[in-house]
């Protein structure tokens, strides 16, 4: 299937079957997909929770708002997590990026308040988000990202401390009358000269 095609046929999954289960060489793949997610100066400030473990699941879910059936029905749960420790950030980049991406970071970022630093570090998560969405989609997995979610629980469940949730992704595969998919509730967009300019 071609790109546009698997992009036409993704979709926000609502009810997953939780009987069928994700191959975990596609899980690592995965993970691998989402460390190579694109990131400003390659700055990576982000971390991925796969979460597989009942009891994790449960504790998550009910921190999920309308989104727990999908929390305990899915395979995995990721949680995507940005940098919350702005001095183990720069410590991480001072020791991995080359002086360029440091200059540009203390030059640009580094003055702004706290709390645009870290608005800055949500977006290139959000930049992995798409990635990790469109491998999901290419490999055939069911997928729903939650913004629904109290994520300072999700902090405390998860034993984060350095790092703050920002989503949850819920992958796995579709119940077969979840009646979110195209072939039920077709895929609404924009017109395409409403979101398209060429110049």
């Amino acid at each position: 299937m071609s790109f546009i095609n698997t992009m036409q046929e993704r979709y926000t999954t609502k009810k997953y079957d939780a009987s069928k289960r994700i191959d975990s060489k596609k899980i690592e793949e995965l993970k691998e997909i989402v460390r190579l997610s694109p990131s400003s100066i390659n700055s990576q400030p982000w971390k991925f929770t796969f979460v597989r473990d009942s009891e994790k699941k449960e504790a998550l879910a009910k921190a999920s708002f309308f989104n727990e059936p999908k929390v305990l029905d899915c395979d995995t749960l990721v949680v995507f997590s940005r940098i919350d420790n702005i001095e183990l950030f720069e410590k991480q980049i001072e020791e991995n990026l080359p002086e360029g991406a440091v200059g540009y970071y203390k030059q640009f970022l580094k003055p702004q308040p706290e709390n645009q630093v870290k608005s800055w570090f949500s977006s290139q998560t959000y930049l992995a988000l798409g990635v990790f969405l469109s491998a999901c989609a290419a490999m055939g997995i069911d997928a729903t990202p939650m913004e629904g979610i109290e994520p300072e629980k999700y902090d405390e469940i998860l034993g984060s401390k350095d790092y703050h949730a920002l989503v949850g992704v819920a992958i796995g595969y579709r119940e077969a009358d979840d009646f979110n998919q195209p072939s039920k509730n077709p895929k609404s967009r924009r017109p395409l000269n409403e979101v398209i300019t060429t110049l």
